[in-house]
């Protein structure tokens, strides 16, 4: 492993030859004229991805770029002053997060989230999420778009005590964000070892999720293999069923990769809006997104 170069942006117009580079460039004109967005330190990568999720569409383009940033700014568990310290390696040995090593059987792209230790006392959903978050930026950064992306969360390890521990602001963010404006075009999730209490883990997730997103899910129960026809064995961690390496192998990689690449957050972290500089004047803020005030208190369930 060894700092992580970014995908060329050359190789992406050769990936996706129906962008050009003049798409490019007046998505870069029209960033000029938004002086509340971070123009400086958005890359040409960054806006060959919005571009292509959003269809080539220049106008859905414009409003999923400053959506995007604005969010990275407003989300502040999530987002604010990341870097690879201690608390990052503690959470990796709570929750792994990893790209599976090849594509999908249709070529997608996924990403796989798993719980290292069953421990409730341990589990913070804001934490996890952002070494999740981390943890996928730097893969996109180094991997530019893909055809589609598939999240797979393995839940064999996660309790009812896991659930009561939810805060529901979190919840709603990560959600949100993937709804929104997280630069992939998603196309499936899948939840494998699904437990018994799987329909109280919907009945939580459902109110912050469009119909589009509930048609991609798939359950899949524990000892199933309905999980293949979509997810290469040979990509899956051992402890899943799967032929790649332990998922604690896996965490070592990862935090070695973070770690080599401590560079790639402290640009990442120069990506935020500053509202004050809005043209309209008016300043975005997480209640005007949500109409709420304040944060979700932590679920009970039964």
């Amino acid at each position: 492993m060894s700092v992580v170069k970014q995908f060329p942006v050359e190789k992406e117009f050769e990936k996706n030859p129906d962008i050009s580079p003049e798409d490019i460039r007046k998505l870069r004109e029209w960033l000029k004229t938004q002086p509340h967005l971070p123009g400086e330190h958005i890359t040409d990568l960054d806006l060959v991805c919005i571009y292509f999720c959003c269809d080539n569409s220049a106008e859905v383009s414009k409003q999923v770029l400053d959506l995007h940033f604005t969010i990275r700014t407003l989300f502040t568990q999530l987002f604010k002053d990341r870097e690879v310290n201690e608390i990052m390696v503690k959470t990796l040995k709570i929750g792994l997060p990893t790209p599976l090593p090849m594509p999908m059987v249709n070529g997608y792209r996924a990403f796989y989230c798993s719980l290292l230790d069953g421990d409730t006392k341990y589990f913070v959903l804001s934490d996890v999420i952002r070494v999740v978050m981390m943890v996928f930026d730097l893969w996109q950064y180094e991997e530019g778009t893909w055809p589609g992306f598939v999240l797979i969360i393995d839940m064999d390890l996660v309790s009812m005590g896991h659930l009561s521990k939810l805060d529901l602001l979190t919840v709603r963010q990560v959600l949100y964000f993937l709804q929104e404006c997280m630069l992939v075009k998603l196309k499936e999730v899948h939840f494998l070892n699904a437990p018994s209490f799987m329909d109280k883990v919907m009945m939580l997730l459902k109110p912050f999720m469009k119909k589009s997103l509930l048609d991609i899910i798939n359950i899949h129960e524990s000892g199933s293999e309905s999980v293949y026809k979509f997810i290469p064995k040979a990509s899956l961690p051992k402890e899943s069923g799967g032929e790649f390496k332990s998922r604690i192998a896996i965490r070592d990689d990862i935090i070695r990769r973070l770690q080599e690449n401590k560079e790639f957050y402290v640009e990442e972290n120069k990506k935020r809006v500053n509202e004050t500089l809005r043209p309209n004047g008016k300043k975005k803020t997480v209640e005007e997104l949500f109409g709420i005030q304040g944060s979700f208190k932590k679920l009970d369930i039964d």
